[in-house]
């Protein structure tokens, strides 16, 4: 199972997480794996540790899946989701109020950001 966090905007222009995964079916040689998705573009980033970032939207539709560095992330409602090494993030919330996070150790922020084809679907699973 690959954790997935999804944050999208809910109908009050506010942003909202639920926890998952990465939905996977039996594959070769005894892997699992997803079907394909439609990119745009991928690029990577790196913050320092005790990096932080104030309230803001994802700039586009986006996967971005984090490699080093743990993060603290806020919505306006009081919400708080951490992410680790090895999670996604699947970014949502185009519009509306937005999120904050934090870096939370001593490990800077790298990550890969995927953007998603128009319309591309994800295969996120939420956990409930």
């Amino acid at each position: 199972m690959i954790r997935c966090v999804r944050i999208w905007t809910g109908d009050d222009q506010e942003s909202y997480f639920e926890e998952g995964c990465i939905d996977l079916n039996p594959g070769v040689h005894g892997d699992m794996l997803s079907d394909k998705l439609s990119v745009t573009s991928t690029s990577f980033q790196e913050t320092a540790s005790g990096g932080t970032l104030a309230w803001h939207t994802a700039p586009v539709r986006q996967l971005v899946v984090t490699l080093s560095g743990t993060l603290d992330f806020a919505t306006r409602g009081g919400q708080h989701f951490q992410l680790a090494p090895g999670d996604i993030l699947l970014a949502e919330d185009t519009v509306g109020g937005g999120h904050t996070w934090k870096l939370v150790d001593e490990q800077p922020w790298r990550r890969v950001y995927i953007v998603l084809a128009p319309d591309a679907p994800v295969p996120f699973k939420a956990l409930k």
